[in-house]
């Protein structure tokens, strides 16, 4: 079978027939691309859906990925992540290897097609130049005969007349003798013509038209097989991202065998866990004696008394927490009091983890400005010693302030964890935790809804002060014994404490006792604790008597 032999005559059909397969191949490449974009865009999605729900950083919700379910939610969030990265592979791939191809290999089907029926119109335009001249030559070779024809009947008639003169008679045979030889010469050309033409022809359809046929047949069934490569190459360029989409799946199927309901469970007991004791049986108050009734500790009207706090509130609550306890929406305490036990000692023991490596972090530094002022001092050269003075102070000063805050939370944490028996009530800690003894107050409220903010503030002003304000409450003011100059500023926001500014002169009435704190006071109605480390003090022991004020 032959496209030469058998479609010798249908130069027309197979020029549309060679366009149709091009724009097959065309249409095939802009197929691949629109698949292309697909898997972008659909990549695109699954990484948008995948970091949407990815926890957020330093959020309630990374809490929430302690649990087994939820880390195989995470995990199922990061397959899902190498999922459409496998995706992605798939568009450079068929971009690579199908689209580029295909396009480089239609840009030469064209120039191939152009030169082989550019070679078949050459052959059709010989062909039929070659008819043009054999018709010319046919038409030719017909009027010379006709005319030969006409000249001999001419100089038969005049040869036949008896009164036409003899050299009349020459001159008609003498033009019939050349008409004649005018058709002998045109029938001779034409038959030429006509043997030229009829190899030309042969040579037409038998050679020239087969073998650009058949070089156009070549050309149309290399791009089919061309077509069915590049399917099949699109097939397997998915087949080739399988095993790691399978391994994606595989992932997010261990990570949901990995979900621990126990353990998830377990958790739940650790996060919520009070710490409290179910409160004991209610008993029975007998209203038939006369007699004065006594609050009992087991009722639950006993957190509220009769609108009296009791004073050993001020060190930390009855340790009962009830089913009808309201929590506080307010802030909350500095030392987590509004918590359960429980609660509130992991609370703490993060807080003091957090600070000691706020202090490790600062040690660190001071360490490294010491070592670089050793070197200056040593190399003098490379730098002045006396420039990092003020860093050095600055860095010492913040530890100073980091190991307090420290001390404050091991002693409340000391405290939660039974290890102390009594805080001690020093200005440090209990200014702090003044606010949240009143809120474990406020807090409490009976089960019918009967607890009032009267209530609520009539019991706080039962509530122990402080020992500063037990302090503040002496009817003479302490002496003076010495002035201090204050090194930083300080924002006195707890009761018992008084705000000072860098470089102020104040008058101090109470040396630091080993809690890290000084009493000073700025006038008569002005005083309070400030920390140690904050001012430089400047004793004076004759004044020791002295009732001065700035």
């Amino acid at each position: 079978m032959s496209w030469g032999t058998e479609l010798w005559d249908q130069f027309d059909n197979l020029e549309k027939h060679t366009q149709w397969g091009i724009d097959v191949l065309e249409k095939y490449i802009k197929f691949v691309k629109e698949r292309t974009e697909i898997e972008l865009s659909y990549a695109k999605q699954l990484r948008n859906l995948s970091k949407k729900y990815q926890p957020k950083k330093n959020s309630k919700e990374e809490d929430e990925y302690k649990y087994t379910s939820c880390k195989a939610f995470l995990s199922t969030l990061n397959e899902m992540n190498d999922y459409a990265g496998q995706h992605e592979l798939i568009s450079e791939n068929m971009t690579a290897q199908i689209m580029v191809d295909l396009a480089r290999y239609v840009q030469e089907l064209k120039q191939e097609r152009k030169s082989n029926f550019h070679d078949g119109r050459k052959a059709q335009q010989h062909i039929e130049t070659c008819w043009k001249q054999l018709e010319a030559s046919k038409r030719r070779f017909e009027r010379d005969c006709k005319e030969a024809d006409r000249a001999q009947q001419y100089f038969e008639k005049m040869d036949a007349d008896i009164n036409v003169t003899k050299a009349d008679v020459e001159k008609a045979r003498q033009q019939a003798q050349v008409r004649h030889q005018m058709a002998e010469d045109s029938k001779a050309d034409y038959s030429s013509v006509l043997q030229k033409f009829n190899q030309e022809q042969h040579a037409y359809y038998h050679a020239h038209i087969p073998g650009i046929f058949q070089k156009i047949q070549e050309m149309e069934e290399r791009r089919i097989v061309r077509l069915g490569e590049s399917m099949k190459m699109y097939a397997e360029v998915d087949r080739q991202v399988m095993p790691i989409i399978g391994k994606c799946l595989d992932g997010i199927v261990k990570a949901a065998e990995s979900i621990d309901q126990k353990n998830d469970s377990q958790l739940v007991v650790e996060a919520y866990k009070s710490g409290f004791e179910p409160p004991g049986d209610v008993e029975f108050e007998d209203y038939s004696q006369p007699m004065q009734r006594a609050v009992s500790d087991h009722s639950l009207s006993s957190s509220r008394g009769e609108g009296k706090a009791e004073p050993k509130f001020a060190g930390k609550s009855k340790g009962k927490l009830w089913p009808f306890i309201k929590k506080n929406k307010g802030a909350t305490p500095e030392d987590f009091s509004n918590l359960p036990p429980e609660q509130r000692r992991k609370k703490l023991q993060q807080k003091v983890d957090e600070l000691n490596k706020d202090i490790q972090k600062e040690v660190d530094q001071r360490d490294a400005i010491t070592k670089m002022k050793d070197v200056y001092l040593r190399n003098p050269q490379m730098g002045d010693p006396a420039s990092l003075d003020h860093k050095l102070a600055e860095v010492s000063h913040n530890i100073e302030k980091l190991r307090l805050e420290a001390q404050k939370f091991e002693a409340w944490l000391a405290e939660v964890e039974g290890r102390l028996p009594a805080r001690r009530q020093s200005g440090l800690y209990d200014s702090q935790t003044a606010p949240a003894v009143n809120n474990c107050v406020q807090d409490r409220e009976s089960p019918d809804g009967s607890y009032t903010e009267e209530q609520s503030q009539e019991s706080e002003a039962k509530v122990l002060a402080p020992d500063f304000d037990d302090e503040f409450d002496d009817e003479e003011p302490l002496p003076a014994i010495g002035t201090c100059k204050a090194l930083y500023t300080f924002e006195g926001q707890n009761e018992g404490t008084i705000s000072v500014a860098e470089g102020e002169t104040l008058y101090v009435i109470e040396e630091d006792k080993g809690d890290g704190w000084t009493r000073i006071r700025r006038s008569e109605d002005e005083e309070g604790y400030v920390p140690t480390s904050y001012v430089q003090v400047y004793l004076d022991k004759n004044a020791k008597g002295a009732k001065t004020y700035i």
